[in-house]
């Protein structure tokens, strides 16, 4: 569900028409919801109710600031993978102990942040992620709670981009592997286990990888109580899918009903690092037509939008509903909508039967809430979109639009 409708002919956003937004703040522009992100987030979390658990939003879904506030505000945790992260949801108001570090990568200087910040713990992807930890904690004068996170090899039925939990991926341990880290963990003084994380990728649409998954954890936690090392932290990572297109994936109800039953009786806290069912359909991009054009094989549709602003559609060939913002009752066609960009990549849909559009006429790109701004980039030296939050008839503008003095702006200090 989402709070982007149509009322008399044209889109709003809650309460503004998108005409309006695009008024005031141009194109291409991110647009959110704020009662979308209140809807979603509180849905997922209540799913949960029943048992102890921290709901850790994913920040790489959609980091702006103003969003991590509005979540925190709601109880969320922040699940984090950089320092920049770690950055941003302290500047967010965060509360330390509600923050949880992944990724494969950590430097020194990101650990001894997150150390010095006093983070609730580290999920640890390597055994050498592990001694560097106690490294710096123990060189610090610092004590730090870690998960490792099990690479338990199930299939997450999802694109090969963004599956994280089989034997290929760079992520976690195997099960032998991490039950030799638990125990070398033990003999660290720097380090204290409290946790088991486990992620196996994102936009699943089906609940038994998850329950796959859960039960190999499940399994090896007691397995650790039996050496001595009861954990009482399980972090399940987030990847619930959302409906792109014709997906129907479970409802958070359905994902916490699951789990519940699975943990009943467990003296276990849950974490969940959800981000795209928060933020995905909270968010739309739109793009004002530039040129149309007609080739021997072809049709395109030319938008101020490219693959710098939504890369979702180039790296993943993902679909995004695009639809007029004020639809004109003209007869359908198949077309290519594209970008700028100097590649034949850039693309925002292919193939994609829609009514006849003309130049200046807006379209909205749906589900970009999340890795859309995320993941956006200066290709082509083009300046970065602005980002607007709505709430009911007020909009907030989040982060400005880039200018050509962004773009240069770290360049022009130096000689």
């Amino acid at each position: 569900m989402h709070h982007f409708t149509y009322r008399g002919g044209e889109l709003y956003a809650e309460d503004l028409p998108i005409r309006e937004l695009v008024s005031s703040y141009g194109t291409p522009l991110y647009v959110y919801s704020q009662a979308t992100f209140e809807r979603h987030f509180t849905a997922f979390d209540s799913a949960f109710a029943s048992i102890p658990h921290l709901t850790c939003y994913s920040v790489k879904a959609c980091s702006n600031t103003h969003i991590l506030r509005l979540l925190g505000k709601l109880g969320a945790g922040m699940d984090i993978v950089s320092g920049g992260e770690l950055y941003r949801a302290l500047r967010a108001g965060i509360a330390p102990s509600k923050i949880v570090y992944s990724g494969v990568g950590k430097t020194r200087t990101e650990i001894h942040q997150a150390l010095e910040a006093g983070i609730l713990m580290f999920n640890v992807e390597s055994r050498g992620e592990l001694e560097r930890i106690n490294e710096v904690a123990h060189q610090t004068g610092h004590t730090a709670n870690v998960s490792l996170r099990i690479n338990p090899d199930v299939d997450p039925q999802t694109h090969p981009y963004i599956s994280t939990g089989l034997k290929e991926n760079k992520f976690g341990l195997d099960l032998e592997q991490s039950y030799e880290a638990y125990m070398r963990a033990l003999e660290m003084p720097a380090i204290v286990p409290m946790g088991i994380d486990c992620h196996i990728g994102s936009q699943l649409t089906s609940l038994s990888p998850f329950i796959e998954a859960v039960e190999r954890v499940l399994a090896f936690r007691e397995r650790l109580c039996k050496a001595g090392l009861c954990i009482n932290y399980l972090d399940l990572g987030g990847g619930l899918g959302i409906p792109y297109d014709q997906e129907e994936p479970p409802h958070p109800e359905e994902f916490g009903s699951v789990l519940t039953k699975m943990l009943a009786g467990l003296d276990i806290t849950l974490i969940l690092e959800p981000g795209r069912v928060i933020a995905g359909n909270a968010g739309i991009l739109v793009t004002k037509v530039q040129y149309t054009k007609k080739t021997a094989s072809k049709e395109f549709v030319i938008v101020d939008a490219a693959m710098n602003d939504l890369i979702r559609p180039s790296l993943y060939q993902s679909h995004h509903n695009v639809a007029e913002v004020t639809p004109m009752g003209r007869p359908e066609h198949t077309v290519d909508i594209v970008g700028p960009i100097c590649e034949s990549g850039d693309f925002l849909a292919r193939n994609r039967i829609m009514p006849a559009v003309e130049q200046r006429e807006l379209l909205a790109i749906f589900s970009a809430g999340a890795y859309g701004f995320t993941m956006s980039s200066q290709y082509n030296s083009r300046p970065r979109a602005a980002e607007v939050l709505v709430s009911g008839q007020h909009a907030n503008l989040i982060r400005r639009r880039e200018t050509y003095e962004d773009l240069i702006g770290p360049e022009e200090s130096l000689p």
